[in-house]
């Protein structure tokens, strides 16, 4: 891992309800934060719906699309997978993603060099 790597502690597992997410400010970019289940899953993808332009995925509908976690947007019902950030609806869309971890019952989200380059 580059030194331009990094884990970011984000919030408590505890402060995102099960089959709910979170919306949190992650080195300048909204990230929802959407915990699947009563356990430590917890996926990271962009905020904003690329279909609307509002930041509102993190209040979206959680759920399952033939085994594959998702979430369907509060505003036009698009749904995004949670592992890949490909629209299930138009898989030519695709949100941001990046590696979620829980340690010590905090999220954490791992920054990478690439995405820094990218911004």
């Amino acid at each position: 891992m580059s030194d331009m790597n990094r884990w970011l502690d984000v919030i408590s597992i505890d402060h995102i309800d099960p089959d709910t997410g979170a919306c949190a400010l992650v080195d300048g970019t909204q990230v929802a934060l959407v915990r699947v289940g009563e356990g430590d899953t917890v996926y990271a993808i962009a905020n904003r719906d690329p279909f609307s332009g509002a930041y509102v995925l993190s209040r979206g509908i959680v759920g399952d699309a033939t085994g594959a976690p998702k979430i369907a947007s509060p505003m036009y019902k698009h749904s995004f997978d949670l592992r890949t950030g490909v629209c299930l609806d138009d898989p030519s869309v695709r949100l941001p993603t990046w590696p979620v971890r829980v340690r010590r019952g905090r999220v954490e989200i791992l920054l990478e060099a690439s995405l820094h380059a990218a911004a």
